[in-house]
């Protein structure tokens, strides 16, 4: 249990909250939410000891084991799976323990050790590891690649994979959707429903907060407050909390009124003195209710393309890729003025590619892609961030676009992008990533695009600029070619889904929570297939006879391997059971048989490394075989 009292935290003259009191139970699911800059991340710094409170504080239980994702991309040349593994920090303090124990001859420590990597279930740890991995991403051939080789998104997956492996009793995860695709997300929050501690979520996915968390915490006007329920309901108790406030705040208004004209009217009478002087220390004496205020820092809209013609674009037996190497093959596809398109599909199955074919940035291997004349196309996309000018200010970036501007019009515009004051005249180089992200859109909407490409564009934005984006982007005229993890982005702002598959396009025709079921069910090794909303063609009697028969045939290798599985399992166990009836012995702990003892643990090391590694194949090939028995 986290006993949050009395708590008061100052960054700087900054008061971020102050006389907070709140409780959160055990295995309780937390999301913390809020403005940028109102303390979420000062929460966690004082979970983690990092800060000190400036009144009151935490309780926390004695040695409870938090665990938390680096915010350092490291750039060691260790095996990713073994990056992953120093997660466990227990299973690593044992390892080294082991082999300080094996150096002195030390048998009993070397029998205690073992009992406790028995204990901690470590024979399977690179098994749960490489699950992680995979379900974060992950290609098996890269577990063993070197970090140094992976790109910066990628090691900071590598950090949330380490954060995962730690056996934690409080999780803390700041943002941990910013550099995960969709598929990884769905993958992240059935692994987070099962987690048995307890898990402090900050987010501006609210999709993710709503299937997650059961409580919300929610720091505003420098106070902080503990809402039952997930996202959609702290929204609206939030809701009805604000009504009644704003409901409060204008019939105390009108008292407040009515006792300052009674004061005005006869505070110089003799006659009623005593009664004015009576309601001034009433007036005195009111607790003030606040006016209820939830207005949004960002203000925009999309201008109007210039031109905008029918059809926008096709693309005519495309064939595209890097290097030689196919990713999208035989695209056919046409954008016309309206469309309103969301792209779903695995990592690395093409979507990118198919928006970089569309923006002009990839010339197709084979194919034609024809845009119609004087198309503006509109790209966004996370490496733009960085191929800003550093030196230069937002003022800067704007009149580069538009030298005739002035410069309180330019100060309006990006207003609307909450780019207040001195702001718009800061060089980007001490911009957050929000920031950049924010000045991106401001650029790309300024040049009146007729078809708009958005490459995951939510990163780094908060709540309300993802609902200001949202809200633009449903009143847009052009068209829209949408990348995203954010399903409410992809929800509000997209009336039609391309699933990008083994190569493919073609037409989704179900929900995101059906995609969501289709990606559960699917394996990497299955060829993907397309949910549809209504039935498929139906097979004869016959087709399904033949269909059914088939699929009982390719049970008959996976039950083949299984069985052989199961019978190695069951000779293992059997060593090890007689390697622990030697152990059971008292005359080999004596000091002249030292060897044998440090044969015996070396052999039962081996043996539970084997066994941990035969029972992650046969759960693996049982999940597929009732897969597979399912549809048969």
């Amino acid at each position: 249990m986290l006993n949050f009292t009395n708590l008061a935290i100052r960054r700087g003259s900054n008061q971020l909250f102050r006389g907070a009191s709140f409780t959160i139970d055990q295995g309780n699911k937390v999301g913390i939410t809020g403005a940028n800059g109102c303390g979420k991340s000062s929460l966690f710094a004082l979970l983690r000891h990092e800060l000190t409170a400036d009144e009151g504080g935490v309780t926390m239980p004695p040695r409870i084991s938090i665990a938390h994702v680096a915010q350092e991309i490291p750039a060691t040349n260790q095996p990713a799976i073994e990056y992953v593994l120093d997660g466990d920090a227990e299973l690593r303090d044992i390892e080294r323990k082991l082999k300080r124990a094996e150096q002195a001859n030390d048998g009993h420590a070397l029998a205690k050790l073992h009992d406790r990597l028995e204990l901690i279930d470590a024979y399977t740890a690179e098994t749960r590891a490489a699950k992680i991995m995979q379900g974060l991403g992950f290609k098996t051939p890269e577990l063993k690649k070197p970090v140094s080789q992976f790109s910066g998104g990628w090691r900071m997956r590598l950090n949330l994979a380490q954060a995962l492996m730690c056996r934690s009793d409080l999780l803390l995860l700041d943002e941990p959707t910013n550099h995960l695709d969709l598929d990884a997300i769905i993958w992240l929050e059935q692994w987070l429903l099962k987690y048995p501690g307890t898990l402090l979520l900050v987010s501006h996915d609210r999709d993710f907060l709503d299937r997650v968390t059961d409580r919300i915490v929610h720091i505003e006007n420098q106070a902080i407050r503990l809402y039952s329920g997930n996202y959609s309901d702290f929204e609206r108790q939030r809701a009805e909390q604000l009504a009644q406030q704003q409901a409060l705040y204008e019939k105390q208004q009108q008292q407040v009124t009515h006792l300052e004209s009674f004061i005005r009217r006869f505070r110089a009478k003799a006659t009623k003195a005593k009664q004015a002087q009576a309601r001034i220390k009433a007036l005195e004496r009111m607790e003030l209710v606040a006016k209820a205020h939830v207005d949004s820092p960002f203000h925009f809209s999309f201008f109007k393309p210039d031109k905008l013609p029918a059809q926008l674009m096709s693309l005519d037996h495309v064939v595209a890729g890097y290097d030689g190497k196919v990713v999208l093959d035989e695209v056919h596809l046409s954008l016309f003025a309206g469309d309103r398109i969301g792209l779903l599909g695995r990592n690395g199955a093409g979507k990118s590619t198919l928006v970089k074919l569309l923006a002009g940035e990839l010339s197709p291997l084979k194919g034609k892609v024809v845009s119609a004349r004087n198309l503006k196309v509109g790209y966004f996309a996370q490496h733009q961030l960085e191929q800003l000018d550093p030196e230069a200010s937002p003022m800067a970036h704007l009149q580069r676009l538009d030298p005739e501007l002035k410069e309180q019009d330019i100060r309006t515009y990006l207003g609307g992008f909450n780019f207040q004051g001195d702001q718009a005249l800061e060089p980007v180089a001490i911009f957050s990533g929000g920031e950049k992200a924010r000045l991106v859109l401001a650029l790309l909407i300024f040049q009146k695009p007729g078809l708009l490409l958005l490459d995951e564009p939510t990163n780094h934005l908060d709540m309300d600029m993802r609902l200001a984006l949202s809200l633009a982007l449903q009143d847009y005229e052009g068209a829209v070619v949408l990348v995203s993890h954010d399903r409410h982005m992809l929800r509000s702002v997209t009336d039609r889904f391309l699933l990008v598959d083994s190569g493919r396009i073609a037409p989704f025709d179900g929900s995101l929570e059906d995609y969501h079921q289709w990606f559960l069910r699917s394996s990497e090794e299955k060829p993907a297939k397309t949910p549809q909303n209504g039935d498929a063609v139906p097979l004869s009697k016959k087709q399904q006879r033949q269909q059914q028969a088939q699929r009982r045939r390719s049970l008959q290798p996976l039950k083949g391997e299984l069985k052989k599985i199961e019978e190695r399992i069951e000779a293992l166990q059997g060593q090890k059971g007689q390697l622990e009836l030697e152990l059971a012995c008292p005359s080999v702990y004596e000091a002249d048989q030292k060897d044998r003892l440090l044969g015996i643990f070396a052999a039962q090391s081996s043996l539970n490394k084997e066994l941990g590694t035969l029972e992650g194949q046969w759960l693996k090939l049982s999940e597929e075989l009732e897969a597979m028995g399912q549809e048969a």
